[in-house]
Formats: C-alpha cells, sequence, structure tokens
C-alpha cells in the first residue's frame, strides 16, 4: 500500500504533494485530504464486510467531515450515508446522493428536518425519541407516504473513551430506553402504524474505540430484544444496525483492523439466527471517523514563539481551536511536525498554541520537534475528522480551505472563508444610522 507521508530533501509530502508548496498556495490554515488514504479505507471495509457477508451496508456517518466532494465520492464508492441534520441532508441531496441510501439519524430531529427527508423520500429515519413518531406519522399522513424506521435503543453499556463521546449509556441524550413499559409500546406503535414500516433496530456506542467489548455487550442486548419482539408481537425485524467507533492513530494507538470489530459481531448474528433456523436481517455499520480521520491533516504556519525559560515554549500558529476544537473540547492528543524541516533532529519540547484569545486554545502539549522559527510550515496529521466539520468563526477567524491531493496532484474542495463571508448574515438595523 502506497504511503501517504513521505520526506523528500528535508520537505513533507501528503499522496505525493508537496505539503510547503501547498500551504503557499492555498494559506494556511489548510485542511489537506489523501485521496488514496480514503479509498484505501474504503477498500478495507469492502473485503472486511460488505464482500465478506452478504445483506451488508456501510453508511458513512456524515458527521466526520461534511462536504459536497467528500458526499460525491461516497456516492461514487456505493456507500451509504447517515446524516444528523438537514443540513447535511440538504448536501447530500443536492449533489444527486440517491435518497434511498441515506439514513436519518440525531436525538432532536426538527419537524422541518424530517418533512425534508420524507419529501425526498430518505431509506431509513433513526428513531431516537418518543414524540418523533408522531411527527414522522403525521407528515407521511399529509404527503401520502410511507417510510421505513428504525429504533436507536439505548442499550446501557459503557465505553472506554472520553465521556463526551460515549453515547451507549444508560444516562445518555441518545436513544430510546429499553425500560419495558417505555420500549415495547413504542414497537408496537411502530408496527402497527399504516405510515411506517418498522425496520429494526440501532445502537451506537461511542467513538474513537479500540475494544469490542462495548459492540459486543450491545449486541446481545439487541439481539434479546428483537427475539421478545418476534414473540409479543410475531414480527420480524429486517435490518439491524451496529454504529460504528472504531478508533483510529492519533499518536502512539495502534489502529485495530475492521475486522476486530466486524468479525465477532457478525459471527455472533449469524450464530444467532443460525439457532433459530431464521434469515438473519440486514447488517450495516456507520464508520466516519475510521474513514476520513487519518486521510486529512493540517498545515499551519508559526508566528510568535514564547520562551517561559525552565516552564515552558510556546509556539503560536495561525490557527487553532476555531478549526481544530478536540483539543480543548475533550482533551484530544495530536502529534505534528514541521513539514519544512524534516530532515532535522527533533531535539525541542514545545507546546503549540492558537491564536484565540483564549487560555485553553492549545493544540498539541509537549511536543518533540525541529527547532521552530517564525514562518516554518506545521503539519498535524490525523485531523481528517471533525476538524472542519466542527469549525467555528470564533474571533471572528475565517473557516479554512480544504484541499483534495492525489498521486501529486490538488483540488480545492473548499473555498477558504472571506471577512466578507462571514458578514453575510450581519445587518445593522435603519434607526442605528
Amino acid at each position: 500500500m502506497k504511503l501517504i507521508y513521505e520526506e523528500r530533501d528535508g520537505i513533507l509530502y501528503f499522496d505525493g504533494c508537496d505539503t510547503v508548496k501547498l500551504a503557499k498556495k492555498y494559506g494556511t490554515p489548510l485542511y489537506v485530504y489523501s485521496l488514496t488514504e480514503i479509498k484505501n479505507r474504503i477498500e478495507e471495509l469492502r473485503k472486511a464486510f460488505l464482500d465478506k457477508y452478504k445483506n451488508t451496508r456501510v453508511a458513512y456517518a456524515a458527521k466526520a467531515f461534511t462536504s459536497s466532494a467528500i458526499f460525491k465520492l461516497i456516492d461514487n464508492e456505493g456507500l451509504s450515508l447517515d446524516v444528523v441534520s438537514g443540513g447535511e441532508l440538504y448536501t447530500a441531496i443536492s449533489v444527486g446522493f440517491p435518497a434511498e441510501r441515506i439514513e436519518f439519524n440525531g436525538n432532536n430531529k426538527l419537524y422541518e428536518e424530517l418533512v425534508l427527508a420524507i419529501e425526498y423520500g430518505v431509506g431509513r429515519i433513526i428513531v431516537d425519541g418518543l414524540e418523533e413518531l408522531d411527527m414522522i406519522e403525521e407528515i407521511c399522513q399529509s404527503y401520502d407516504k410511507k417510510i421505513k424506521v428504525m429504533y436507536r435503543i439505548t442499550p446501557g453499556v459503557n465505553s472506554d473513551t472520553h465521556d463526551y463521546i460515549t453515547t451507549g449509556k444508560k444516562d445518555s441524550k441518545f436513544g430510546i430506553p429499553l425500560d419495558e413499559e417505555v420500549f415495547y409500546p413504542a414497537v408496537k406503535n411502530a408496527i402497527k402504524s399504516p405510515f411506517v414500516e418498522f425496520y429494526g433496530l440501532h445502537f451506537h456506542v461511542g467513538s474513537q474505540l479500540f475494544d469490542n467489548e462495548s459492540h459486543l455487550k450491545a449486541l446481545d442486548i439487541l439481539l434479546s430484544h428483537i427475539d421478545e419482539i418476534r414473540d409479543r408481537f410475531a414480527y420480524e425485524v429486517k435490518e439491524i444496525n451496529i454504529g460504528g467507533g472504531f478508533g483510529i492513530k492519533y499518536t502512539d494507538e495502534d489502529r485495530r483492523p475492521f475486522e476486530y470489530f466486524i468479525d465477532p459481531s457478525m459471527k455472533r448474528i449469524n450464530e444467532h439466527y443460525s439457532e433459530l433456523n431464521i434469515e438473519r436481517p440486514n447488517v450495516v455499520i456507520e464508520p466516519g471517523r475510521s474513514i476520513v480521520g487519518e486521510a486529512g491533516m493540517t498545515l499551519y504556519t508559526i508566528g510568535s514563539i514564547k520562551n517561559i525559560e525552565g516552564v515552558r515554549k510556546y509556539v503560536s500558529v495561525d490557527g487553532g481551536m476555531t478549526d481544530n476544537i478536540r483539543p480543548a473540547l475533550y482533551q484530544a492528543k495530536h502529534n505534528g511536525m514541521i513539514a519544512n524541516k524534516m530532515e532535522m533532529d527533533r531535539n525541542d519540547k514545545v507546546t503549540v498554541c492558537g491564536k484565540c484569545c483564549e487560555s485553553g486554545d492549545i493544540l498539541i502539549r509537549d511536543l518533540d520537534i525541529s527547532k521552530p522559527e517564525m514562518g516554518d510550515i506545521l503539519c498535524v496529521p490525523s485531523t481528517g475528522a471533525y476538524g472542519y466539520s466542527m469549525a467555528s468563526n470564533y474571533n471572528k477567524n475565517p473557516i479554512p480551505a480544504v484541499v483534495l491531493a492525489k498521486d501529486g496532484e490538488d483540488s480545492l474542495i473548499v473555498r477558504r472563508q472571506t471577512y466578507q463571508d462571514m458578514l453575510l448574515n450581519d445587518i445593522v438595523p435603519s434607526w442605528m444610522d
């Protein structure tokens, strides 16, 4: 498999592109994605899941990185799409993504978002709350449509990850509780409804996971409730969605192969249905970060350097928490390197900070890098997930451009936001003149 990161004459190349030249051409901060790496990950998923097991789907979790170009790529690769907002849904439809391959997730879907989803005819709506079914039925009745729904359950399992990205425990804003007096009446209502087809169950236990235990525990719980649905209502679900959350390498983690998560789950599902002598339902997974996370990197230009003798050396860059909120939000860790000094020893220990007026705007603590100087280009790898997607205009900083690289060629896929762009929605009332 081709190396995505290479050193040539002391310069960092990414998917064949000179990163220093990219920084000069497009400016910094700059998000850069490797098309080769994204396709590598999709091919791994094909071999580990789609080609290995029949009646399976991969739905790319759009929240990891949303753009018109990435949605077009996901469509061209034949994957499905998991969206969580009207904006993500609109973006997908705008580039011709087939609505039947879209599933609509989210814990508080707005009425107008559900109208969009039903108008477009999305393949699934994954119901996350008890009131949601009523809204869906009302809209379907008015549009004379019937739509597939799945119920996202709260399996009540904990995952070994940061609390902010744990989603499967009982105390969670996500999912329908499995209390008997809550869950089964909700299932009965969906089965009896003339406006929806109750299609199956869904769970997502968390993100950035390196242990499959929580997936397997949640799966056992899900299968037991499918059995109970069969016994109570003589109804067979048609699809099981086991979410995503597969961890990637940010610093020194060892990324698990997709098979580590997929094979034990499929073994358990297949054995369960084989024992019952029933054809198993479709099985869906929802990877996002594990497709685009390591395929993306961010380039910055180093600015002021502050050395506090005996304490710390601060190296400031022209971005920060506005283009990568993860370190400030949940203490995420990253690596980094000076793209124009790859041949030099990394014998300087620095703390990389952003330009925002916040003490918490720290990107990387205690990073060993080559001696930094103003104007150097800093590369931060593995920022392909939840960088651009969570970018903001805090302190009125523009959102960076996004470039796609492949075999030494580069293409702009999201232009850099301008100061004028940021003022498009600002209005000064006439009485202020």
